[in-house]
């Protein structure tokens, strides 16, 4: 917002020296040209705060997904060591149990 607030007085700034290097006296049209400028700007100003606002609900939208993602990846992990970990006692059982069943036929 700064940077059009100093847009606008370096426009207006600009359109004075012009006025004066002429030797113009008739302030008229420079009255004018700065209400406009001045419009402009009250027109510009709400919709900079709008972006503003939007770009401060995008930015924890992304923070918040971030966030789930983050859960969802330490759910996967656990879930995922679970796994492993049952896998591996499975393993372990159908192990003793092939041992088992090899000791009862080879008696």
């Amino acid at each position: 917002m700064t940077r059009y607030h100093s847009a606008f007085f370096s426009m207006s700034a600009v359109s004075l020296a012009a006025v004066f290097a002429s030797g113009c006296t008739d302030l008229k049209p420079v009255q004018t040209q700065l209400d406009d400028l001045k419009a402009q700007l009250s027109q510009i100003s709400p919709q900079v705060a709008n972006a503003d606002r939007q770009a401060l609900a995008a930015a924890d939208s992304a923070r918040s997904a971030a966030s789930s993602a983050k859960q969802a990846q330490d759910t996967a992990d656990k879930a995922n060591a679970t796994a492993k970990s049952n896998q591996q006692a499975i393993e372990a059982i159908n192990e003793k149990l092939d041992r088992m069943f090899k000791k009862k036929l080879s008696k």
